[in-house]
């Protein structure tokens, strides 16, 4: 595969396994603005940005043609817990039949962040892989494969990434969209979009299986995560109404016995992504609040919005709302807790938030990237 490097990018990649990585997943040939995924005809190869929190303002470098999708959660990039890696969905591409069009892939990018410039390899998974997670461990991972239903488990040896099993969770008209492992490894959720439940799946030596658990939640839960301390898993999506009705965060007891859904918490209109900070005390969520939607819609708004939310047990408390650049995709907030990012996908930037004592302050800060942000991680 041919990756273009832009210049700096190796003395980031030398510094950034001591350092507090962000990547960015950019893309060109799919556009939101106008209120349906739309093909760029003639479109720039998309791209990753690699943003170094080591010091502030941090250091933004740009790997090119390494394709990657809008279409799916905002997670479908993952960093492994040593920083020697990264894995990258791409999902879709333009239909070569018809260029108007766009179809599903059957991939994953391998980056290798130890090496200097970065090597950039592809992995097979199911078809249109969106939402990842790497094990705590780092000895593998789970894929969610939106178009086939069904979650790849990658087998993780250094560098070495290998499809090792193919597990079948949902019909692909279910669209299982994301999947978050178990600290301890011993078990994992996916949400199941179109189905509006969380899967269950039991681990045991890398080998995953599903059970008969379907969790209940609200709406159609996109994103998925699980608390660092293993005792809460979250979720949210859209509803059934109108871009204005308020949707709702999801907490699941995984402490109880069995798992339990406890609580529905009202965050805003049409989440997009949701993440934890590292000491899992805080719950960060954006939502679209109307600026997804077409040009003459009244309830088109000009921008998106941030909630912060603060945890304590399985208890979440609504701490903040602030107005962000119109169609939020990704959040994210460092591996050291300090700031938070948001993608704007037609803004073609990142907003950078200050976090300080249960509360967000801007910055000011605008990562520019060269494309459209669309999803966005963190290093553990």
């Amino acid at each position: 595969m041919k990756v273009t490097l832009l210049w700096g990018a190796s003395v980031l990649l030398v510094s950034n396994v001591l350092g507090q990585l962000v990547i960015s997943g950019n893309e060109n040939k799919i556009d939101l603005a106008s209120g349906t995924p739309t093909v760029v005809q003639d479109a720039e190869p998309d791209s990753i940005s690699l943003i170094d929190f080591s010091d502030f303002p941090p250091k933004v470098d740009h790997l090119y043609d390494i394709p990657n999708s809008v279409i799916g959660p905002p997670s479908n990039i993952a960093i492994s817990p040593d920083g020697q890696l990264a894995l990258i969905s791409n999902s879709l591409k333009i239909d070569p039949a018809d260029p108007s069009q766009y179809v599903p892939e059957a991939h994953v990018h391998v980056l290798d962040l130890s090496a200097n410039p970065p090597r950039v390899k592809q992995v097979d998974a199911g078809l249109q892989p969106s939402g990842i997670s790497i094990s705590a461990g780092g000895s593998f991972a789970l894929v969610a494969n939106r178009a086939e239903g069904t979650i790849s488990v990658l087998h993780i040896e250094g560098t070495d990434i290998s499809l090792a099993q193919t597990v079948s969770v949902c019909s692909p008209e279910e669209s299982v969209s994301d999947v978050a492992i178990h600290p301890d490894g011993t078990m994992a959720l996916a949400s199941v979009q179109q189905g509006s439940y969380l899967a269950v799946l039991g681990i045991t030596e890398r080998q995953v299986i599903l059970s008969q658990r379907k969790i209940s939640v609200y709406g159609k839960p996109y994103r998925v995560v699980i608390t660092p301390d293993g005792e809460v898993g979250l979720t949210a999506g859209q509803g059934f109404g109108s871009a204005i009705d308020s949707d709702a965060l999801t907490v699941i007891d995984l402490k109880s016995d069995p798992i339990r859904t406890v609580d529905y918490v009202p965050i805003g209109a049409v989440p997009e992504s949701i993440e934890v900070s590292p000491n899992g005390k805080l719950i960060a969520a954006v939502m679209m609040s109307g600026s997804n939607l077409p040009a003459g819609d009244p309830n088109r708004t000009e921008t998106g919005t941030v909630v912060l939310l603060s945890r304590k047990g399985t208890r979440v408390t609504l701490e903040q709302t602030l107005p962000v650049g119109p169609i939020p995709e990704g959040v994210a907030f460092t591996s050291d807790g300090d700031y938070l990012l948001v993608q704007s996908h037609p803004a073609r930037a990142i907003w950078v938030f200050e976090v300080k004592r249960r509360r967000l302050k801007d910055t000011g800060l605008r990562i520019e990237v060269p494309g459209m942000p669309s999803s966005l991680r963190a290093a553990p």
